[in-house]
Formats: structure tokens, sequence, C-alpha cells
């Protein structure tokens, strides 16, 4: 799905037909039924998407692979030359393995080092149930993104991180996040664009994402070329790998 920037139906859906400006529930209201819809998204109870991890400006390309699966699993495979690097949650622990570092035996990931996980794994996107999530999201208004003003959402974490995600103002798709961790005392900010919707399993998903450190040129994109919703993922993908006695 492309979506051009448009300032006349920008302008038109900053307010509702009576005048006032759009609330947080008309937002997210209106992202959930451009995503497909609450059945649709209800429906989905895992997805995996598969497609080439792009680093350095294509100076490296990897495979990737992420798998998710309700209700807050999330896998991700980035494979290159041979090697296989995994990042993994299970809903209560985060873990890896990194033979790139030198590490092919699996080991646990300290708890900071899991919020991106965490993150990524909800299906549903911070928007959708964000008071039983112990979110509070504020409507900031609307911001230029790349020419585009762009609806801009504040969401406060129960644990007291923040993301801001901005709005296409003709489609309500997430055209960009920023997300605001802290990490072993230290606050990490990665800004994160996503593009190239398709459809699948009647939801609208982002084929394109692109990520970097805030302040920092060097741009990470993950380009997926193929989405299966509801397909069979196993829990012992999620799970910490159990040593075999021989």
């Amino acid at each position: 799905m492309k979506m051009m920037p448009s300032l006349a139906l920008a302008a038109s859906f900053c307010f509702s037909p009576a005048g006032w400006a759009l609330t947080v529930s008309e937002l997210a209201a209106k992202n959930l039924e451009a995503r497909g819809g609450a059945a649709a998204l209800s429906a989905v109870q895992g997805v995996k998407r598969s497609g080439k991890f792009i680093i350095g400006e294509g100076r490296f390309v990897a495979g990737y692979v992420e798998m998710r699966a309700r209700p807050k699993a999330i896998r991700g495979e980035f494979s290159l030359q041979g090697l296989v690097n995994v990042q993994a949650y299970d809903g209560k622990e985060g873990w890896q393995i990194d033979p790139f570092q030198g590490r092919k035996d699996p080991e646990r990931m300290p708890e900071d080092s899991v919020k991106g996980l965490i993150e990524d794994s909800d299906i549903d996107g911070p928007l959708v149930d964000s008071q039983k999530k112990g979110y509070t999201v504020d409507y900031l208004g609307t911001e230029d993104i790349d020419g585009t003003p762009a609806h801009k959402l504040k969401v406060v974490k129960a644990n007291g991180d923040l993301q801001y995600l901005w709005l296409d103002p003709d489609h309500f798709l997430e055209i960009r996040t920023e997300s605001q961790r802290s990490v072993r005392g230290v606050k990490e900010i990665t800004v994160t664009e996503y593009g190239d919707y398709e459809k699948a399993g009647g939801i609208y998903w982002p084929m394109s994402i692109a990520f970097w450190q805030k302040g920092s040129s060097d741009r990470q994109v993950i380009d997926y070329q193929t989405v299966e919703v509801n397909p069979t993922l196993p829990a012992t993908l999620f799970t910490f790998p159990v040593a075999v006695a021989k």
C-alpha cells in the first residue's frame, strides 16, 4: 500500500463531524479499522514473516525470519554465512544464541535487554486495550514526518518507558515509532519507520521496516518478502532450549 501525503485530507481528518479534534479513542479505533478490524486481528494467533536483513546500505544482506504468537511470544532468526543468531521471548524470559560473538549455546538475556522483544511480541500493538495493559496514551496533535502531517501519540508504558507513534493522516497506519527505554540505567532511543503494507489474513502488515538509534545515520532495514498468518508455531520455538542428556 503506497501512502501519499494529502494536506487536504489531513486537515479534514483532524476534526470530527462535530468539529472537535480527534480523541485518543477515535484515533485508536481508526488505526484498528485501518489494520483490518478487531475481529480479524483477534483471529490472528500467530504470524511469521520472512525476508532480508540489510545492513550498511546493502554492504551486508542476511536472511531474517520473525515469528510471533499470542499471548506474547516472539523469535527472530538472523542468518549470515552459515551462522544463525537467535533472539526469543516466551512471555516470561528472553534468551539468545549469538554465534557471531562466539556464543553457540543459548543464554538467558538480562531483563533490560528483553524490553525490545517484549514490545515487539505484542501482535495487537500499544493502541489496542491500552488501559488493560496499564498504558497511558495522549494525543499530541500533528507533526511533519517527511512531508506528511502525521498524528502523534505518546504512550507511557507500565514500567515508565515511553513510545511515540505517528499515524498516517490518510490511512491511520503507523509510519513511525520512537521507543525510549532505560537499559542498565542508560536511556536508549530507537526510531522505527514502517511502510509497504500488505494484507494477509485480513490484516495489513508492514513489509518494510527501517530502524536506527536516534542521532545515528546507521540504519538497518528489514525487507519482508512473505507473511504467513496462523502458521504452526510450537511453543518450543520460543522457550529456552533444554539440554538433552546423552
